[in-house]
């Protein structure tokens, strides 16, 4: 069933990232239930409970969705489990925040050592807020016209380009004689995947004295949207330019964490010290 499952999948035109998570999280239930085990909501229950024992609440969630589409699939939708509630909060730890130092040793490093496209890559995402899945949309010939097209998620939007990133991506495509189709490609010229550019960052990390654990794609898209806000302080914009369909997921980027948050709770100071 997980092969016709994935086959459903494939036909409401789901991404292959989307496919790979959903067809891994729908093994780990599958494996919860045994073999021969019947679908009962009191079992379904069991499964949550299960989750939020082993995984994070944000992690049970994601995991909860692919169950849902699992269960509809088999059409036994009247048994999908609801998502666990959490409290909206637009904060992140300051220590997992990837600052503009940081960046500049990583692009210097990585370029100094020879990994020009994992610098180049690390510019891209940092000066337009792009997606890793979204790199593939960058050709030769769009970036000529200084727009990217981009696909994602069943929407298509249109990424400007900063000029002096179009200046370095075409000085990039000359010097590797790469006159047309993707820029990030593999020695083959297939488009470069997102697991290797993740190792690729976390080398570049190594080799630059940078925490590694602060560097991966999505935290380059996470310091180009805490910059833009800052710099305009327009959070309608900053959610066109990332792609979001609300608002209300780009305002944690408007967020200064968890340090400004208990730096303001100390300024209330109604407690009196005592000796």
């Amino acid at each position: 069933s997980v092969k016709a499952f994935e086959e459903y999948l494939v036909e409401r035109e789901n991404s292959s990232a989307t496919i790979e998570k959903y067809l891994r999280d729908v093994r780990t239930f599958l494996r919860y239930m045994g073999a021969g085990g019947v679908m009962r909501k009191d079992l379904l229950l069991a499964y949550k409970s299960w989750l939020l024992e082993h995984y994070s609440v944000n992690s049970v969630n994601s995991m909860l969705v692919a169950l849902n589409q699992f269960l509809t699939f088999l059409e036994l939708g009247r048994m999908r489990l609801k998502r666990v509630k959490i409290q909206t909060q637009h904060l992140r730890p300051a220590e997992r925040d990837l600052g503009k130092g940081d960046f500049q040793k990583l692009v210097r490093c990585a370029r100094a050592s020879g990994c020009e496209q994992t610098a180049m890559i690390m510019e891209t995402i940092g000066a337009t807020g792009v997606r890793v899945s979204e790199l593939k949309f960058f050709r030769v010939e769009n970036v000529r016209s200084g727009m990217i097209r981009v696909q994602n998620k069943g929407k298509y939007r249109m990424v400007l380009l900063p000029k002096l990133l179009q200046k370095k991506l075409l000085l990039y495509t000359r010097k590797y004689g790469i006159y047309s189709g993707v820029i990030f490609r593999t020695r083959s010229g297939r488009a470069k995947d997102r697991s290797n550019i993740w190792k690729d960052m976390k080398r570049a990390a190594q080799m630059a004295g940078v925490n590694t654990d602060k560097v991966f794609p999505h935290n380059f898209r996470h310091l180009f949207a805490r910059t833009f806000y800052k710099q305009t302080k327009n959070l309608i914009n900053l959610a066109d330019i990332l792609g979001h369909s609300s608002v209300d997921v780009t305002r944690i980027y408007a967020s200064e964490g968890i340090a400004e948050w208990q730096k303001n709770l100390e300024r209330v100071n109604l407690l009196e010290v005592t000796t």
